[in-house]
């Protein structure tokens, strides 16, 4: 095995549109795709699951025109089995569900992919690894989550690396095509060490939007600083 898991996945940058400028949502949507990136997230929360209200699916479908690459939508509610077709329809072409927030997560992940996405399944710094052992073979993708969900901005825990390891090994010995994602205080001096371990889709907000050199320097550097661990 590879010194640096994962070594096989393409790099992708994936912003989180939380720190945007709401009011001109399809502009943000436009920017972040000539800025380069491969995809974006919608971290959707429900004021339950975590503390914080943010996008419906109506919104979502307003920005859908404004860009082409995929749009994920990270589900971070209390019923995601009631909310996934919703968000699918409003152009989300992936779904992340919280393995937290499903009674009946094999049954959910199945659901998604009924309704034409992709699936995917998140996990909360708490939750283990091993929760993942029965439904690789459903999602396309793990996320493994670098904070606690329901705020922007927060710090990177370091402790998650191994756990990100972990999933990748149980990825490559169940010969499993999934990619590996991370989701919290991702940024230059943080995104080598999650690449290293083996994420090879890095979710990034603050970051991006703080760069004095603008949203192109900030997903080129970051994409750099990821794609050194490979070498």
């Amino acid at each position: 095995m590879s010194d640096h898991p994962g070594t096989d996945r393409t790099i992708e940058i994936a912003p989180s549109v939380l720190p945007a400028d709401f009011a001109k949502l399809g502009e943000e949507v436009a920017a972040l795709e000539a800025a380069g990136v491969d995809r974006i997230q919608w971290d959707v929360m429900d004021g339950r699951f975590v503390p914080n209200l943010t996008f419906g699916p109506d919104v979502i479908a307003a920005c859908r025109p404004h860009a082409s690459v995929l749009f994920e939508a990270h589900l971070m509610v209390e019923q995601p089995d009631d909310l996934a077709s919703r968000y699918v329809d409003a152009g989300c072409g992936l779904i992340i569900v919280h393995a937290e927030a499903c009674v009946h997560l094999h049954r959910t992940l199945d659901r998604i992919a009924e309704l034409g996405a992709r699936a995917a399944v998140a996990l909360n710094p708490a939750t283990p690894a091993v929760a993942l052992t029965d439904v690789l073979d459903l999602v396309d993708l793990v996320l493994v989550m670098t904070v606690n969900p329901g705020f922007g901005g927060q710090a990177y825990i370091p402790s998650m690396e191994p756990k990100i390891a972990e999933v990748r090994r149980m990825v490559l010995e169940g010969g499993h095509d999934v990619d590996i994602e991370v989701d919290g205080g991702i940024g230059p001096n943080t995104i080598e060490a999650a690449a290293a371990a083996g994420a090879n889709v890095l979710v990034a907000g603050s970051a991006l939007y703080r760069d004095p050199e603008g949203l192109t320097h900030a997903v080129s550097q970051l994409r750099q600083i990821a794609e050194s661990t490979r070498r």
